[in-house]
């Protein structure tokens, strides 16, 4: 067995995964020995050139990434966190926007990524064109001090996020109630989209979901937090523990842990289904499935429950979303809320209303 050899500290004799037979006893054996040293050799050759290397600005060739999306997918598999999503969406995007070709890192130019931005800007909205602009920041940054560029492309070149063109519409209490009240043509959607606006569950997190998640009334979400690298934990509202008790007594699966609790169509199909229930529910609103989580943001801030927490049981570590987008952007009824100006007894005989 060989092993590199940088000193006799815990860690400094990682294995090569090379090995020879001491005694081989066929031609087999021999050929294996034969190209394992050459083999040897080589990453001999790679370690003493990378050493030499080192504070130079020299990239060796056995370490430069010919393609640019070579570099990006071993970043996003080296740095990725579980529970954050926007490395590996920014590198998908950046894939469709190079149509899977090969791109040398002299192409990522200014300009190249100025573009990418565009793109990004143009088919996104809200925050998601700046996280994955900024995530592709991280990647060329990396590259940068790893030598690809003598001058960082994207040094002077800010993330950006835009504004939606529509609201998104609030599920306020008598809008859940209709929900409540109304069937569904599709009882899968229905359950899963009234426990997101119960929870506050992304899309993505409630087609996934499994039963290991849930212990008792406590849901375990994929989300991470920083601070703490632990899962965020949820009780469950009475609706929603009916809900999973619902699927349980309909499922057997629900004895497997990793088994799905909803079997649920595309985002597409599951939008449609809720325009056709909710109108169905005689409610004038246009509802999409992230309206379940902005509203189960918005009520619980009616009920004054303060930001930090809201933050947290939505899975954010600080308050910037939600005083930023998960808020209400305009009053739920206009005429209750401009009463409560002063309105005095008494006004100037210029003022009185004939």
């Amino acid at each position: 067995m060989f092993h590199y050899d940088f000193g006799r500290e815990k860690g400094q004799r990682p294995s090569t995964g090379l090995y020879i037979y001491t005694k081989p006893k066929n031609a087999a054996e021999r050929q294996h020995n034969k190209e394992h040293r050459a083999l040897l050799d080589v990453k001999k050759g790679q370690a003493t050139i990378e050493k030499a290397a080192t504070g130079t600005g020299f990239v060796p060739e056995h370490k430069f990434k010919a393609n640019f999306a070579d570099y990006y997918a071993e970043y996003v598999k080296l740095n990725t966190r579980k529970g954050n999503r926007h490395l590996q969406n920014s590198f998908t995007q950046f894939k469709i926007f190079t149509e899977n070709r090969p791109i040398s890192p002299v192409d990522i130019t200014q300009n190249f990524c100025k573009r990418f931005r565009r793109y990004l800007l143009d088919r996104f909205t809200g925050e998601t064109p700046g996280n994955y602009f900024a995530r592709f920041k991280w990647v060329c940054n990396a590259a940068h001090a790893d030598g690809y560029w003598r001058v960082n492309p994207v040094d002077k070149i800010f993330a950006q996020s835009k504004a939606s063109k529509r609201i998104k519409a609030i599920i306020e209490v008598e809008d859940y109630l209709g929900l409540l009240r109304t069937p569904c043509l599709n009882q899968e959607v229905q359950l899963a989209f009234i426990l997101c606006c119960y929870t506050g569950l992304r899309w993505v997190d409630v087609k996934n979901l499994k039963w290991k998640q849930i212990k008792g009334v406590v849901l375990t979400t994929t989300i991470f937090q920083k601070k703490t690298g632990e899962p965020v934990t949820l009780t469950l509202h009475p609706v929603a523990q009916a809900v999973i008790e619902n699927r349980r007594k309909l499922l057997a699966l629900s004895d497997n842990p990793d088994a799905k609790i909803f079997k649920l169509p595309s985002a597409d199909g599951a939008n449609k289904i809720v325009l056709q229930w909710t109108q169905c529910a005689g409610i004038d609103k246009y509802f999409t499935w992230s309206c379940a989580r902005l509203s189960f943001s918005i009520l619980l801030q009616d009920q004054m429950v303060d930001d930090a927490t809201v933050a947290y049981l939505m899975g954010h570590t600080t308050t910037d979303q939600v005083r930023k987008n998960y808020k209400r952007h305009r009053p739920k009824d206009q005429q209750e809320t401009i009463s409560r100006l002063p309105n005095p007894q008494y006004l100037p005989f210029f003022l009185q209303l004939e």
